[in-house]
Parts: C-alpha cells; structure tokens; sequence
C-alpha cells in the first residue's frame, strides 16, 4: 500500500508535465513560436507554481526536523503545528506528544532528583553510593563533613577515602552478590567515630525483580554514628561499676561489725566503737543515695527552678559563712575579691548556694592546712557573669581533667573516701550549672592549685541598693 505522500509527488509531478505539455502546444500552434522559445516560456510560466508546490511538501519536513532537533536538544517549549493529514501530519502530531510525554518525564526526573538531593543533604546518617564496579558516585554532606572530604571523590575506590579493609570488602560482596550486609566501623579521625554500617544493594530498577549478581548495579552504604551511643554505654557501665563499689564497701564494714557485735562484742568496751563506725558508714550511704536522687532530680523533665535576682556581694558573704566553721579546722583563709554592690545573677538561690559551696568544700579538703581559697565574680560581658574559686591545693593531673566531673570519678580514691567525698559533688555541681544556662571547667597544675570556673547569666537591667 504506496503512501499519500508518494501519490501527492507523483501528482504533483504530472499536473506540472500535462501543464507543461499544454502551454508549449498553446505557444506553437495559436502563437506561432518555434519549439525552442515556446519550451523556454513554459518553464519560465511553470518555475513559479513548482517552487510554490514543492514549498508546500517541504515546509512540514522542515517543521518536523525542527522539532525533532528540540527534541534531541531539550529544548522542545512550544507544539509545532503542521497542517496536513497524511503521513508527515502524522509524524508531526506522534512527535509532538513524544515531545510533551518526554518533557513531563524530565519535570519529573528533576523534581525526584530535587527531593533526593534534598532528604540526603538533611540527613544525619552519611551515605555512600557506588556503582556496579565498586566505584562511588556520591557521598553527601554528612559524611563528607565527618570525613573531612573536601576533594573530588567521585570515582574512586571506597578504600581510597575510608582506610578501612572490612568496609571495602563489604560492598564488594553486595555488590557481587547482591546480600545485604552490617558492620560496626571505627574510623581515625580527629576525635574518632564509630559508625554502624548498613550495606544494601541497588536493582536495575523499583520494578525489577531479578535479585543476584546480575540484577545489583552498585550499592548504597548507610552510616550511623553511634559514637555517643558508645560513650553513653561505656558511662553506665563505669556508673554501675563505681556505685556498686561505693555501696559495697561501706555494705561490708557494716556487716562484718554488725556480725561482730551480734557474736558477742556488744557486752565488751570496743561495742561503742564499732557503733560508731556503723553510724559513719550509715551517713556515707545515705549522703551517696541522696547525692543519686539529686541527680536523677536534675536530669528529670520535672525538675524546676525558682529563678530570681540576687544580689552578689551579699549572697557569697553568706556562703562563706556557712563554710567558715570547716575552712577554720584547717587554717584556711577564704577571701572574696572585691564585687561591684550592683553586680546581680538571675538564678536559684537554693541551687547556686549548693554549686558554691560543694566547690568551696571541695577547695577546703584539698588545700594543705594554711592555705587560702578565693571567690571573686565578675562581669564577662551583658549577658553572663564569671564566677571563679581559686585555691593554692594539691591541684589535679592534667590528664584527669577532662573526666573530673564524671560521677564518681576520684583522682585519688583513697584520700576522697578519707575525707568523706562521695563522688558525686562536681557532677551534680555540673549539672545545677548547665541547668541555669551556664558552662563549668577547670584550670590547675599539681602541687599550685586549682580554679574553678563557672558562668550564669547576668541580669538584665542593674539594681541599685
């Protein structure tokens, strides 16, 4: 079956030759012109209307490359009409649609790619894409900031950027064998992560079912930081380990003088005595068990403070007079600098009052008999105010520092436990601190002495008394 195109050229062509044929026959026989010049005129007479036709079959093969030449560009914006009904009128309308349907599939494309860009850039969790040959594609930003990535990795090896064996090995398994895979990875850098790593393989595509070798083309690694996870877990064992030790310690010196007396002993001279040091360890559990809930107060969502303005040079004259009696039986001096009468701190009284004075007891057992502490608070800047307790003790080793907060953490045990300490004092003194908006820390060097640190807002407008 011949196309309507063909039929119109090969009509087109005889309407031309019969026209020609009748127009040199006019010019011979009515017009007497010789066969020559009769021929010259009707091609002249004819050049006109065959550019016009040939005009008309050219101009829809024009506008259909056009648009097909859109089409391979992407730039196809606008329907090119051609305004015929055979086979080009045809191909005209198929590519138009081919068109809409294909700008609709890129609009489509680029939204998902905009939302997957997206969710990746929010994520917290790091993520890695290679392809079929275990090379990588991307890594967000998560993991290019945990990482330190700031070059191009895009085609590389994972074991190029993340020195690390099992972690390749890994995602060259799925991606030969299409399994999913986990690992737990440590990775050096500053300050060191732990991740947990999930491996899965990518299908040729959401409706494939081939799974195996042949159907994975590449893989996506999913990092989970978990290094405060670890922290966190190492911090409750350690709490479980040093309460258990603190509670068992005073449990056993009761028992064993319970047992003592119970034998026999409470009709002898020494039943006084050992009374004595059941009651004192009685005290130590009590003072640890009540330090505890303390803490699990602060920690609570409960937990509520009455803040109100208090006036600096006052408060700590008072706080140092509830010290006064102890830092006596050593010989201390406690001694404040000199506090603007103006200077005030928005907090709760109770709690600040017991931030002071757990750290100024903890100056006064520390400091060698004769020694001095002092207590100064200053303005830092319009919203905070520096509070400082400086004493010239033992001071702490540089490598215990960071860890001097810790519950129950002593630098030397058993001078803490001599002098009644339960361990828990600066962390509960951290936590009042960090409760009121504040940051603590400490500066010392052994054998000179110790300064604590501590910040809470100031208040807003200046009193005047």
């Amino acid at each position: 079956m011949r196309l309507r195109v063909q039929w119109k050229w090969m009509a087109s062509f005889i309407f031309l030759l019969l026209l020609l044929l009748i127009i040199q026959g006019y010019l011979l026989h009515f017009l007497k012109k010789s066969f020559l010049l009769s021929s010259l005129l009707s091609l002249i007479i004819l050049i006109p209307l065959a550019y016009f036709l040939a005009r008309s079959f050219t101009r829809p093969i024009l506008e259909v490359t056009q648009k097909a030449i859109q089409l391979v560009s992407s730039t196809f914006d606008r329907e090119v009409q051609v305004n015929s009904r055979d086979e080009l009128g045809s191909l005209s309308k198929a590519i138009g649609e081919m068109g809409i349907q294909l700008r609709n599939k890129i609009e489509e494309i680029s939204k998902e790619k905009d939302y997957l860009q997206t969710v990746l850039k929010g994520m917290m969790e790091g993520v890695l894409v290679v392809d079929g040959r275990g090379r990588i594609l991307m890594v967000n930003d998560a993991l290019r900031n945990v990482l330190s990535l700031t070059s191009d990795v895009t085609d590389k090896m994972p074991l190029e950027v993340i020195r690390n064996a099992e972690l390749e090995a890994a995602i060259t398994n799925v991606v030969r064998q299409g399994k999913t895979e986990a690992l737990e990875l440590s990775v050096t850098v500053p300050g060191g992560r732990i991740f947990e790593v999930n491996v899965v393989g990518i299908l040729p595509s959401l409706n494939s079912t081939v799974k195996g070798s042949e159907g994975v083309r590449g893989a996506v690694a999913v990092f989970h930081d978990i290094t405060r996870l670890k922290e966190l877990e190492k911090i409750r064992q350690d709490f479980v380990a040093n309460v258990s030790h603190e509670l068992r310690t005073p449990l056993t010196t009761i028992k064993g003088y319970a047992e003592t007396l119970l034998e026999g002993a409470l009709k002898e001279e020494v039943a006084s005595q050992f009374v004595q040091v059941i009651k004192r360890h009685t005290d130590r559990l009590t003072k640890i068990v009540e330090d505890l809930l303390v803490l699990s107060k602060i920690e609570s969502k409960e937990f509520q403070m009455k803040i109100e303005v208090i006036p600096l040079p006052d408060f700590i004259s008072d706080v140092i007079d509830f010290i006064k009696e102890a830092a006596e039986k050593k010989k201390i001096s406690i001694s404040q600098s000199k506090i603007p009468s103006s200077l005030a701190v928005e907090a709760d009284r109770n709690y600040l009052e017991q931030v002071l004075i757990n750290l100024l007891d903890n100056a006064i057992k520390y400091t060698h008999e004769g020694g001095g502490v002092m207590i100064s608070a200053i303005g830092k800047d319009q919203r905070e105010i520096q509070f400082s307790i400086e004493d010239n003790g033992i001071g702490i080793p540089k490598e215990d520092i960071p860890r001097i907060f810790e519950r129950f953490y002593r630098v030397d045990k058993g001078r803490s436990q001599e002098l009644g300490g339960t361990g828990l004092g600066l962390s509960i003194v951290k936590h009042l601190v960090q409760a009121h908006g504040g940051k603590i820390w400490v500066e010392s060097q052994l054998e000179k002495g110790s300064t604590f640190y501590f910040t809470l807002p100031k208040r807003s407008e200046p009193i005047h008394l």
